[in-house]
């Protein structure tokens, strides 16, 4: 039995999906080609007014701008890179994986999430990353170093698969347990939490040093410093505010002032966690195009709004689906918001100061549901959404730039 067999059968999908996008590729580029330039220009000027006059006719679809986006950069890059995930040493993982199924380990959410290639994760960063290499373009840059089918660098290629290992290994980190003494009785559950642990630290660590090998492949010492207070913003990350003892984050106690507390404290959060990452992934590829600091400025500001806005709808999600029996983040927007309004909530909320799971998860959500929190977080989605899209307004017209507009206008289909 092949040892890849197990990886192979959790991407059976993948293959399926990726054959799909190479066999109607060329039909894409065929059909491109056929229309005419003042055709491709309406198209382009019609995607880009989304922000100012939305399309009623028809919603936003956030698959078709995925599956458009990965044609313009060449290949499905949405999920991790098959390279690495088809390695020896990850193979193995996935073999002794299995071995947790049936346990409480958060390593199995985890992996689970990282697998299912939708509109509910994150994977799709190196994609972005890729999207503004090519929507901005290269200056100056020798001929070898251009991959002609995409219209990007091998270099910021690397990097958007170093962003999506960094990020992996971050989320992988995430799901360790916290193994208190006494706290699992049982021999078999204490045997999984360990035993889990073992394959989350290594398996995160197998990523962030090869994100960091390739890093250095790169030979660009500015590059590897801008890089690094990424993986130090990740870490502060888990230090902000108050925590139970699993480390699951709680709101902070509000001030007597009210006022701006929700957006400065979620803003705080979430810059840290997620759009330093995008923000100085984006600044990055620039950097390697021979962009100005200027424009690698503006890079970092896209980056870091189109992070904040997909946290933003994300929040929106776990209220909007109405799943109030499922556990959330008790850091999401909508909270944060109501905590402002009214911060009585956190009667209920402090319950969870030992552990989480002894929040009732209903009654937070009845109490959001009927508060101010999930259209306020409406617009802070907007607000994101708005300022990532002024930012694109900078770069000339051109597929790689519509389908970015297109993935925030996605976005906002609530």
């Amino acid at each position: 039995m092949s040892k890849y067999k197990f990886v192979l059968n959790l991407l059976r999908n993948d293959y399926a999906i990726k054959d799909l996008y190479h066999n109607k590729y060329s039909v894409f580029m065929v059909q491109r080609n056929i229309h005419s330039s003042r055709e491709r220009n309406i198209r382009v000027h019609e995607s880009c007014m989304f922000a100012a006059k939305p399309i009623i006719s028809q919603k936003p679809d956030w698959n078709k701008a995925v599956s458009e986006a990965e044609k313009i950069v060449g290949y499905p890059t949405s999920f991790l890179s098959l390279r690495w995930l088809l390695s020896d040493e990850i193979a193995n993982v996935a073999l002794h994986l299995r071995k947790l199924v049936g346990s409480n380990h958060p390593l199995l959410k985890t992996a689970k999430s990282l697998i299912y290639n939708g509109r509910n994760n994150m994977q799709a960063w190196g994609l972005i990353v890729l999207l503004i290499s090519k929507a901005a373009g290269h200056l100056n840059v020798d001929d070898m170093e251009e991959d002609k089918a995409a219209g990007v660098l091998h270099s910021q290629r690397a990097l958007a698969e170093v962003t999506e290992m960094i990020r992996t290994s971050h989320l992988i980190h995430k799901g360790l347990v916290n193994i208190a003494p006494g706290i699992y009785t049982e021999t078999t559950e204490l045997h999984d939490m360990t035993f889990g642990n073992k394959i989350a630290l290594l398996s995160g660590d197998y990523l962030l040093s090869n994100s960091c090998t390739e890093l250095a492949n790169l030979r660009n010492q500015d590059l590897v410093e801008l890089m690094s207070t990424v993986v130090k913003d990740l870490t502060e990350a888990e230090f902000i505010g108050r925590r139970d003892n699993q480390n699951n984050p709680l709101p902070c106690i509000p001030p007597p002032n009210r006022k701006g507390y929700a957006v400065k404290e979620w803003t705080l959060r979430n810059v840290l966690s997620a759009g330093t990452l995008l923000g100085k992934s984006c600044k990055g590829t620039l950097k390697l195009a021979g962009h100005n600091d200027d424009i690698q400025e503006q890079g970092y500001e896209f980056g870091k709004h189109l992070a904040l806005a997909w946290q933003a709808y994300l929040d929106l999600g776990l209220f909007i689906n109405k799943e109030s029996a499922m556990s959330f983040n008790l850091c999401s927007a909508p909270i944060m918001f109501h905590i402002e309004h009214d911060p009585s909530i956190l009667t209920e909320i402090d319950k969870g100061l030992e552990s989480v799971d002894n929040v009732d998860y209903a009654k937070v959500y009845n109490i959001v549901s009927q508060g101010p929190g999930i259209e306020l977080t409406k617009q802070l989605q907007k607000k994101h959404s708005q300022k990532a899209t002024e930012v694109l307004s900078i770069f000339q017209e051109s597929d790689a730039r519509t389908a970015l507009y297109n993935i925030i206008a996605a976005m906002g289909d609530f």
